[in-house]
Order: structure tokens, then sequence, then C-alpha cells
């Protein structure tokens, strides 16, 4: 009897399991696809560069940029990144991203992190978001575009010196029509260098102090921005972007707080293959003042122009841009608030012989003036060529 009981569940289980197949095949997939490596995405680039080429003055360096400049420099690694990303749920995406550095001038070599936000979708479409963690801050087109998508070297003074490393610790509501959000993603996948979905609104509050620093005073900043990418009839693509940020800095030494506020537009042509990139801002902020050898808020102003093409020769794309950028203001970081002056033209293109690398060269010609104290006061101009390689993986 046993032995016929037991023939018979064989026998039951193989006939459900063959009238179920198809059933058991999806909650083998679905179980498979649960896994963490099913979901999470790697990807990554890093920088190797060599600025003394054609060098006309060792004593020109840069404070808002490339430490790598000027004297007693050599080969540069500027950066190498490794980005965990991925949609872990329905309505959770993650973005996680270790940053390998180089300080050029203590030619200290460590780790930090550079991004580490969370998103959750409100609306089963996704237009409306909510990101929390270590993110870039919504302000300003040349900080939201990717180091790795960027033609010139280094961003622009002028609101890269608002947020410093272009991003902080806070939380951002961002809002989109999905056909908006599909034109973000048009934007970057088709080599048109966009900034990827920040939102077409996006509003928000960050601690201030920069990347990777505590909050020192009580006053979060916040942010707003609205940009909308233009689709025309002939498939080219125009970008308005308007944005402002406001809060109390606290400046060090002293640990003083002091009005920290911009306001910025922005105007982009996409490289379709002739392109056009304007942004400019205006604020008050701390800046170190000679006259009473203290820290003041004061006036603040710049942006920068941009010419670039993009053009094809079988399988290497080549994009030449020229770009002049100036700003008055300060390195707010700095300790006691650098005042700098920028006046700097530069003139380069990226080659990419395939989609792993990029090579960049660039003709940079550069006046800049820079003072923190009474006795540590620097004005130096000249120009040198730039080398980079992009390892794109």
């Amino acid at each position: 009897m046993k032995v016929l009981f037991v023939f018979l569940m064989l026998a039951t289980s193989q006939i459900w399991a063959q009238d179920h197949k198809s059933q058991i095949q999806q909650i083998v997939t679905d179980t498979l696809a649960s896994k963490w490596y099913e979901k999470i995405q790697l990807k990554g680039y890093s920088h190797f560069r060599y600025n003394r080429l054609g060098e006309t003055n060792k004593d020109l360096n840069c404070l808002a940029c490339d430490k790598s400049i000027g004297d007693k420099q050599g080969f540069f690694m500027r950066r190498a990144r490794l980005t965990f990303f991925g949609e872990v749920s329905d309505k959770v995406y993650i973005y996680i991203q270790p940053d390998y550095s180089t300080d050029a001038l203590t030619n200290q070599n460590y780790f930090q992190l550079r991004d580490a936000y969370f998103d959750y979708a409100l609306s089963d479409d996704k237009e409306f978001r909510i990101r929390l963690g270590i993110s870039k801050v919504p302000y300003g087109f040349d900080n939201l575009q990717s180091s790795s998508n960027r033609a010139p070297l280094d961003r622009d003074d002028a609101f890269n010196t608002g947020v410093a490393n272009e991003r902080d610790t806070g939380v951002f509501l961002m809002y989109a029509p999905t056909e908006i959000r599909k034109r973000f993603k048009e934007l970057t996948s088709n080599n048109l260098k966009g900034t990827g979905d920040y939102g077409m609104v996006a509003i928000g509050a960050y601690n201030g102090q920069t990347l990777n620093k505590t909050e020192k005073n009580n006053d979060l900043h916040r942010v707003a921005r609205f940009t909308y990418p233009f689709k025309l009839k002939s498939g080219q693509f125009i970008e308005a972007s308007v944005q402002a940020y406001e809060g109390k800095f606290n400046v060090a030494p002293s640990n003083k707080d002091y009005y920290d506020q911009r306001s910025g537009a922005t105007l982009i042509v996409y490289p379709q293959p002739i392109g056009f990139q304007l942004e400019y801002n205006i604020g008050r902020g701390p800046e170190y003042d000679a006259k009473t050898n203290d820290v003041d808020t004061k006036n603040l102003k710049g942006g920068y122009a941009q010419i670039n093409y993009q053009t094809y020769y079988k399988e290497h794309r080549f994009f030449p841009y020229v770009r002049f950028q100036e700003f008055e203001g300060a390195r707010k970081l700095d300790n006691n608030a650098t005042a700098i002056s920028t006046t700097e033209w530069e003139i380069g293109s990226e080659w990419q012989p395939n989609p792993s690398l990029e090579l960049t060269a660039a003709y940079a010609m550069m006046n800049r003036a820079s003072q923190s104290g009474r006795s540590n006061k620097s004005h130096e101009n000249g120009s040198l060529i730039r080398l980079q390689a992009q390892f794109n993986y």
C-alpha cells in the first residue's frame, strides 16, 4: 500500500507540474530577478591629466579647479569613480558613488563618498520623486552635467563656487512629466551632453556647508530650479533654466555666519551639430575684504559662454569647443572666504576613438587673482596646454 501511495503521489505531482509549467517558470524567474545583482548596475569613469605642456608661467595656479596646474606638479589622477545604481523596487531608486581623488598639494590619495542618494517615487508614473541623501544640488547646468559629459576640463568658477563640488546633504522634491523625462534621457543617451533627469521643477533644502562637511549653524540652505527642454520639429533641442538658492554660510576659522544667495539663468542649444551654452548668475556672499582685513557679505557676479560642435569621422567622434568665463566673487569654503577674480579662455576638443576612451586637448589662457589676507595676495596670468585621457567603463 505504501509503495502504491508513493507512486500515486509522484505521478500526481508530475501531472501538476506539467499543467503548471509556465507558472513554475515565472516563479523561478521572479525569484532570480529579486537578487541584488539583477537590479544593481555598475558604471564608472576615470580622468588622467597632464597640465605642464607649453606652460608660460609656473606660478599660475587654479584654486577653484585643477590643483595640478602650476609649479612642481606632474601627472595627475583627477578622479576614478565606480557607481552602484538601480531600481531596487517599483518605488525606490538608489545611486551610490565612491570616488578616488588625488590632492595634488599634499600628494594624498583618498576615497570619499561622492553620492549616496535614494529616490522614492510618489506616483506610479514616477513624475513626482523625493530624493534624500548626498546629491547634486539643482543649481546650474554646468554643475549638474557629469564630468564624464562636460567638454571643458573643469567647471566654471561663477556657478561652481556657489555649490562647490556640486553636492551636499539634503532633501529634494522633483517633478517632470513623462514626456519631459524621456527628453532628459534622450539628451544623455544620444551624446548630446545633457545633465540627466533632475526634474523639470526641483525644490529642496540642504545643509549648505558643501560636500562631506557637517552643518555649522541652524539655518538650512533653500534651492529652487525650473528648466524646460524644448524639442523643435526639426529635432533640435533647446533648454532654458532659471534657478536660485539662499541660506547662511559659516566661514572658517572665525565661525561666523554670512548671508549666501545667488540666482542664475541658463540657455543651452544642444550640439546638433552646432551647440551653444550660456550661464550667468549674480548674488551676495561671504568674501574677504582687504580694506578691513576681514570677511564681509559682498556682491558677486559671473558666468560663461561656450560654442561647441559635434562631428563624426567613421567611428570617431570629435567635439571641438571654445569657452570664455569670468567671475568676480569668492571661494566661500576657503578660510577667510578667498576673494577671487577670473578671466579665462579655453579652446579645445574631445576625440573619442571608441566608447571606452576619450582624449581631450585644450589650450587655456588664464588671468587669475586671489586674496585671503593682507600678506597672501596673488595675481598671475599665463597660458598652457592641458591633456586628459578619460576611460569609460
